[in-house]
């Protein structure tokens, strides 16, 4: 079975902090959010970060995003990085993707112990991105 082709964007380095700035508006409202006990914006927010830190990180670094329908691609891009902590940081992105759809497409609520966990594991790749990617 052949490896399948990942979907990627080319984009000038210099982008990076505009997907920063992004992940840093979501981070914000995300706390903001979990401290106003909303666990569902928390959560949503928590999502859109880990995004937006990922594709920050990986534009820095490599001039690329992921443009795959499949979010989860992300995440292979983020293990692929030369950097020390990439592989963690992907299985903690791949944490945070997976809970998407049960968190902004399915009827139940999210609940306290979820959006905490979320926010934990968010806050973990967003600090590392921006450790990394100096504004």
């Amino acid at each position: 079975m052949a490896a399948r082709e990942m979907k990627i964007r080319q984009e000038e380095r210099s982008v990076a902090v505009d997907y920063l700035k992004k992940a840093a508006d979501n981070y914000e409202q995300m706390l903001t959010a979990f401290n106003a006990l909303n666990w569902n914006a928390a959560a949503t927010l928590a999502v859109q970060c880990a995004i937006s830190s990922a594709d920050a990180i990986c534009v820095y670094e490599k001039g690329v995003r992921s443009v795959s329908q499949d979010h989860l691609d992300v995440c292979d891009l983020v293990a692929s990085l030369p950097l020390e902590g990439a592989q963690e940081r992907s299985r903690q992105l791949r944490k945070v993707i997976a809970r998407k759809n049960l968190v902004q497409y399915e009827c139940r609520s999210v609940h306290k112990a979820d959006a905490d966990e979320m926010v934990k594991v968010t806050t973990r790749i967003y600090q590392w991105g921006s450790g990394i990617i100096r504004v």
